[in-house]
């Protein structure tokens, strides 16, 4: 009940959010926070670390950049294509990272990611160093303007609402209650006679699949597709969201992706635009060591403690 109207608290925001902010700044927030909530569903239901998400992130933008400026397919097509290449590259790097356990996982996603970022340096169809700049926005359904902005904002958001709704069927399904069994408590699921290795491998998947899509929704609304998508640095951003957030929560790494974004929106044109990356890395130090549970963990235990 209380997730239903937060759910609904949370479509009335998106909906009116456009009145009071500036529909670029909420389209990176919701890019964001849908890359967030995917890599969420790893680390905070299944307790997989990956160090190199950002490269799904990549994959799902430059291959819709290509498309949208090569073949003049539709964007919602080309998103969708996107997001299944991105599965699909998560589905071969999936079964090779759940064979390894703890800091290896993370070393194993770290060495793969690197691998494709050196792929798509060198790649013809990526624009290498340049990247694919000008990626046309085109016309959704073949009728709809998606260089006005608020058009452009609401398919960004009923993009991200469907995301979010998958990673919260998931987690709340038979299916999710294994993930969280796994996380707790892995030779005990072992035991019970699952197959985690196949259960670690499928969350992989969806993962890594949402994290296509927000790559490609992405590189629509900013007509652009870089390197800087599938560098690590940006799977570092997306831990510092998740944790900031709430790791483990629903709503966590909403609020982590705006809060970030915010803060690298606001502060990288002031003077402390040059110490921006000294900020972020004391916020996360400080939000390991003070208040582990992230900003929405940290919400929920004040609400246990006094109500």
């Amino acid at each position: 009940m209380q997730l239903n109207k937060s759910m609904i608290a949370l479509v009335v925001l998106g909906l009116l959010a456009p009145l009071a902010l500036y529909p670029v700044f909420l389209m990176k927030v919701l890019c964001f926070a849908l890359f967030a909530c995917a890599f969420n569903l790893l680390l905070g239901f299944v307790g997989l670390l990956s160090f190199g998400h950002a490269v799904f992130l990549g994959t799902g933008g430059y291959i819709t950049g290509y498309l949208m400026s090569t073949t003049g397919l539709t964007p919602e097509i080309s998103i969708l294509a996107g997001t299944l290449c991105a599965a699909a590259l998560g589905a071969v790097y999936g079964k090779l990272a759940v064979k390894r356990e703890g800091i290896y996982f993370a070393m194993v996603t770290l060495a793969l990611a690197q691998l494709m970022f050196f792929v798509y340096l060198q790649a013809p169809f990526t624009g290498g160093e340049d990247g694919l700049q000008g990626v046309p926005r085109g016309e959704l359904f073949g009728f709809i303007d998606l260089s006005d902005n608020m058009n452009m904002y609401y398919f960004v958001f009923a993009i991200f609402l469907f995301g979010f709704w998958l990673v919260n069927r998931t987690i709340h399904s038979p299916f999710g209650q294994i993930l969280k069994a796994i996380r707790e408590n892995e030779p005990r699921a072992i035991s019970l006679g699952y197959n985690v290795n196949d259960y670690k491998w499928a969350a992989f998947v969806i993962s890594a699949a949402l994290a296509g899509m927000a790559g490609s929704t992405k590189t629509l609304v900013f007509q652009l597709a870089s390197l800087n998508d599938v560098h690590w640095h940006m799977s570092g951003e997306v831990v510092l969201m998740t944790l900031l957030g709430g790791m483990g929560t629903i709503f966590g790494p909403i609020v982590g992706a705006a809060s970030v974004v915010g803060i690298q929106n606001y502060l990288s044109g002031g003077e402390l635009g040059n110490y921006i990356h000294i900020i972020m890395g004391l916020i996360f130090v400080v939000c390991v060591l003070a208040f582990r549970n992230g900003i929405v963990g940290e919400f929920h235990k004040l609400l246990k403690k006094n109500f």
